[in-house]
C-alpha cells in the first residue's frame, strides 16, 4: 500500500457517503449512489453473465416518479486491511470496495483530470 491508498480517515455517513482523507494528503468524499452505480462485485460488473447494473440517475427523469426508498448505507465493516464490504439499504451486500479502487474512483475534479491525461 502507498501513501496514495493508505487512509488516514474514514468517515461513513449512512445517509450521505463516504469520505477518504488520505496519507499523502488529498480528501476523496463519495456520495452513496456514486458508490452504488461502482460497486465492484461480479453481479454489477457482469462477470458472470449477467447484466451489468445500469447507473442510477441523481435526479429523476419523470415529474411523477414511482416512489423509490432513499438508498442508505445500512452498515459498512473493514476487510481486513485493504478494503470496505458495503451493506446497501436495496438488501446489497457483495461489493468489496478496496482502497485502491477508492482512490482509482476518487470523483474530485483534480483526479478526474489526471484520469483522463
Amino acid at each position: 500500500m502507498t501513501l496514495a491508498t493508505e487512509p488516514e480517515h474514514i468517515a461513513i455517513s449512512k445517509s450521505k457517503g463516504i469520505g477518504i482523507d488520505w496519507k499523502d494528503g488529498h480528501h476523496s468524499q463519495y456520495p452513496l449512489i456514486y458508490l452504488r452505480d461502482r460497486c465492484p462485485c461480479a453481479s454489477c460488473t457482469g462477470t458472470h453473465g449477467t447484466p451489468p447494473r445500469q447507473p442510477q440517475a441523481e435526479t429523476p427523469a419523470s415529474p411523477f416518479p414511482m416512489f423509490q426508498p432513499a438508498l442508505k448505507i445500512v452498515n459498512a465493516e473493514p476487510v481486513g486491511r485493504y478494503a470496505i464490504r458495503i451493506h446497501w439499504s436495496d438488501g446489497h451486500n457483495s461489493g468489496i470496495y478496496s482502497f485502491d479502487l477508492f482512490r482509482e474512483i476518487c470523483p474530485c475534479a483534480e483526479c478526474s483530470v489526471a484520469a483522463r491525461v
